[in-house]
């Protein structure tokens, strides 16, 4: 008996030993038996998989026993297999927008492939770049990968510190919507208001979304007001939520930043830890729930002490330390054969802490004597030597609080694809300020303060109808839908020792001058009574949207849409499109569309009064909210909506089977663009400005307006191609962006502000509303794969950018090329090891006169970021 068991357990270890040895074969194919190139081919439960090769075969060694291979591809629906002895030839059908509900951004039809659109479609794999590469957010992943994307992390730049602007084509961050699942996302309660980046703009915080959650990012480039509504004048991201099931995949990463550039001996810095897991459930029959946790730590950068420039005002400069928790969710629930029910969304929370300008314990005050100008050394008055020998580095910290939730109801009734749904989103940023003072209450000042802040809340419902006609031509299909949005947005008071100036408290002997304390807790003066308000409104839209395949080769889209805001009135937008296919390995492709964006509520109730540090001198600033008294006086008009008109044309196809490629230029025009205006300086005009700036107790103040126009230029260009090495397979890719965005006439001032246009929005505003992209970005990467082995290469050529400095000397931020390089090896089945470095060289932007840039440092935020070489570790395990 013993012998046979022994007989049994050896034929049961051959045969496994057996199985996880053969070599697994097989050709991928479409509808019409064309081979898929690029193809994914995992082994299920193993982090083992390949892609296809240029005739669309694969070959992969199994590692389990009984092997299960998942196959999928951008455009087709995901299929999987169990691979007998021999070759497997599997064909996928092309995935539609019907019960699977999968989203492509572009296009509403129900049979219409993402490689169809008439649009440009990026398609970014999520899993495959974060196993490759040190970004670890939403928003650095797609700056390095997506040639029309631009990010770039800030310091000294208040709130923007601790969200990260980004934008589409050069464009604002709140001109391009990003969607979820196909539905409408909260943007952020911050407007940006300092650094290069998204000026005067709100915008949605990607990064609150865990990378781990997410399957896939579509970026439509091109112009969708009329097919998604407000938002969409650059285009549209759609962030596909994860839905595999019966795997769990677990990922440990730790990454840091070479620091050379540091007043200690600290040789790493800027730690960034980050740890996630998903994994998903089956229900029912074609239903799933899956669920992501993930927590990320990032620390301090320090990057103030740089060589060969000509004065240091901050000694804490470099990137804001933040932690992030987040759970994210999603699900679909079948009810019947032909409906199901759907659940997704997510909590963020985040805590940041952000070095402000340096208050050192004194200042130099200059008088005349004679003829000698004297320069004495007197207590500064925004310290305070008791509390503060050496001076004080104030920390502005944040909390922030994101959610968003989606319910809906899905199915097909009488040939109508039916969509109903409701989505709430919240975002709530509250300040503080720690390591400060109020100098008004001298050395019994607190040393921390609740600043007060902000929060933006958003529900929508949504309605949508799309229906297939096959017997009209060869096509047509229709989709008409609805929308109801409200939103509210509110400013809160801090504590009042974060505002108040209790020199009004003093008693005076006869004689005695006013003291020239500032009040307000140093960094951040934080909200005051005077600065809340609670506001809110609705909009309603209505769409009609057609797509007519009028022969096989020849495609007509066109969309309408209807918007009414409740306080600005109403819009209609249009969009038209075609792509005709030359040859089977050929296509043409154009579109052209109108658009426009609602000021946003932030952008409109906005207003505080902040402190900026400009040649080494700190200065308070109003800035008034739109109908304020301020704004009022000076003729300041209310804002209205931005309107577009944008075009593009290109070419899509492929060559042979090695390459593929597209090709596709833009134009967009974008009229009444809100903008921040330049400082308005009470000292400078004494008639006008000082009678109205004086009695709120500021110098200088700036607002929000509808100042300018703007003409953007650009080419996305795409090449890929997917071919055997060796035993190997190697994928390159070269993607390319050029944007040249034009100030189109003089800035629209009031009439009491005629003559100050080089204020209201000269040339250095300009500049930096130029700089929200490079003139080029250029992305060459390099992928290879071979057995357990895998390496990516990848170059990205930044543009130069042109920004002015306080003393409105050009500053010019030269081309700069990064280098990137990541290694990895199956140390078993079930675990990768990965590791590589970003920005290899340790390239840096060129450095200028902290004195008088921006932020205080030896450059902008610009280009590819400024901490230098930055390197990683990533372990990652699916079972």
């Amino acid at each position: 008996m013993k012998q046979l068991v022994f007989m049994c357990l050896l034929w049961l270890a051959s045969m496994a030993a057996w199985a996880q040895n053969q070599e697994l074969t097989g050709q991928v194919l479409d509808e019409n038996g064309r081979p898929i190139i690029g193809a994914t081919v995992v082994e299920k439960g193993t982090n083992n998989g390949t892609a296809t090769g240029n005739d669309g075969r694969f070959s992969l060694r199994a590692r389990t026993a009984q092997p299960r291979l998942a196959i999928s591809s951008i455009g087709y629906t995901t299929q999987e297999v169990t691979p007998g002895q021999g070759a497997t030839s599997v064909r996928l059908a092309v995935a539609t927008t019907s019960l699977n509900a999968v989203q492509v951004v572009g296009s509403r039809s129900q049979n219409r492939s993402v490689t169809d659109t008439p649009s440009p479609v990026d398609i970014i794999d999520v899993r495959e770049v974060t196993a490759k590469t040190g970004q670890l957010d939403v928003n650095q992943l797609l700056q390095f990968v997506a040639p029309s994307f631009n990010s770039n992390r800030q310091t000294g730049a208040d709130g923007a510190d601790h969200v990260d602007p980004a934008s589409l084509r050069g464009l604002g961050p709140d001109q391009t919507l990003v969607l979820v699942n196909g539905k409408r996302w909260h943007q952020s309660a911050l407007v940006n208001l300092f650094g290069s980046r998204g000026r005067g703009n709100t915008g949605t915080d990607l990064n609150t979304i865990p990378a781990a959650s997410i399957e896939r990012i579509e970026i439509l480039r091109d112009g969708a007001s009329a097919q998604y509504g407000s938002d969409a004048i650059a285009g549209v991201i759609n962030i596909v939520l994860k839905t595999s099931t019966k795997e769990l995949t677990a990922n440990l990463n730790y990454g840091a930043y070479d620091a050379r550039y540091r007043f200690d001996d600290q040789k790493f810095d800027g730690g960034n830890f980050n740890a996630n897991l998903n994994y998903g459930v089956p229900i029912g029959e074609g239903g799933f729930v899956n669920a992501t946790v993930d927590y990320n730590q990032r620390q301090h950068t320090q990057r103030a002490n740089v060589p060969n420039t000509e004065g240091i005002q901050r000694r804490q400069y470099g990137d804001p330390k933040a932690s992030n928790t987040s759970a994210y969710l999603n699900s679909k629930l079948p009810l019947s054969e032909r409906v199901y029910a759907y659940v997704f969304g997510g909590l963020n929370l985040r805590k940041g802490e952000a070095y402000a300008y340096t208050r050192f314990p004194f200042s130099d005050s200059t008088y005349i004597q004679g003829d000698d100008t004297i320069t004495v050394s007197v207590p500064n008055p925004r310290s305070n030597i008791q509390i503060y020998p050496n001076g004080f580095d104030p920390i502005i910290t944040s909390t922030l609080t994101d959610g968003h939730g989606v319910a809906g109801l899905r199915g097909t009734f009488g040939g109508w694809d039916v969509d109903l749904s409701n989505g709430f989103g919240s975002n709530r940023f509250e300040y503080g300020v720690e390591n400060t003072l109020n100098a008004t209450l001298g050395a019994k000042s607190p040393t921390s303060f609740d600043a007060g802040g902000f929060q933006l809340q958003q529900n929508v419902v949504n309605l949508s109808l799309s229906r297939n006609y096959k017997g009209v031509l060869q096509g047509l299909n229709l989709a008409l839908g609805s929308e109801y949005r409200r939103e509210w947005y509110q400013i809160f008071a801090g504590e009042v020792g974060a505002y108040e100036n209790y020199n009004r408290n003093l008693v005076l002997q006869p004689g005695e001058p006013e003291p020239n304390r500032p009040a307000g807790s140093q960094g951040f003066p934080g909200f005051q009574p005077r600065n809340e308000v609670k506001a809110s409104r609705s909009n309603i839209g209505v769409y009609a949207d057609a797509e007519l395949d009028v022969t096989k080769a020849l495609l007509l889209a066109g969309a309408v849409r209807f918007e009414n805001y409740s306080d600005f009135g109403s819009t209609v937008t249009g969009k038209l499109a075609t792509r005709v296919k030359v040859s089977e390995t050929f296509s043409l492709r154009a579109t052209a569309s109108t658009g426009f964006r609602a000021p946003s509520l932030a952008q409109i109730n906005f207003n505080t009064v902040f402190t900026n540090v400009v040649k080494g001198q700190a200065i308070d600033i109003l800035l008034d909210r739109n109908d304020g008294p301020v704004s009022r006086a000076l003729g300041i008009p209310a804002l209205k909506q931005e309107r577009s008109q944008s075009a593009s044309v290109g070419f899509t196809g492929r060559a042979g089977s090695l390459l593929s490629f597209t090709v596709d230029g833009y134009f967009i025009r974008i009229k009444d663009r809100i903008v921040l205006t330049g400082t308005f300086d009470a000292e400078e005009d004494t008639v006008v400005l000082r009678p109205i700036l004086q009695p709120r107790g500021v110098g200088q103040a700036q607002f929000f307006a509808n100042a300018v126009s703007t003409d953007t230029w650009g080419i996305d260009v795409v090449l890929a191609n997917t071919t055997g090495v060796g035993a190997g397979r190697l994928t390159t890719t070269l993607a390319a962006n050029l944007n040249r965005l034009l100030v189109v006439g003089a800035a629209k001032t009031t009439p009491l502000l005629q003559g100050k246009e080089d204020i209201f929005f000269g040339t250095r505003e300009q500049a930096f509303v130029k700089a929200s992209a490079p003139p080029y970005k250029v992305n060459l990467t390099f992928d290879y794969n071979i057995g357990r082995f895998g390496a990516l290469l990848r170059f990205v050529q930044f543009g130069g950018v042109r920004l002015y400095d306080y003393d409105d000397q050009i500053n010019d931020y030269y081309a700069r090329l990064t280098t990137d390089l990541a290694l990895s090896y199956a140390l078993t089945n079930k675990l990768r090891l990965s590791v590589g470095s970003s920005n290899l060289f340790d390239v840096y932007p060129k450095f200028f006169n902290p004195q008088l840039t921006e932020n205080g440092g030896a450059w902008d935020a610009v280009q590819m970021g400024s901490n230098g070489r930055f390197l990683f570790a990533k372990l990652q395990a699916r079972f």
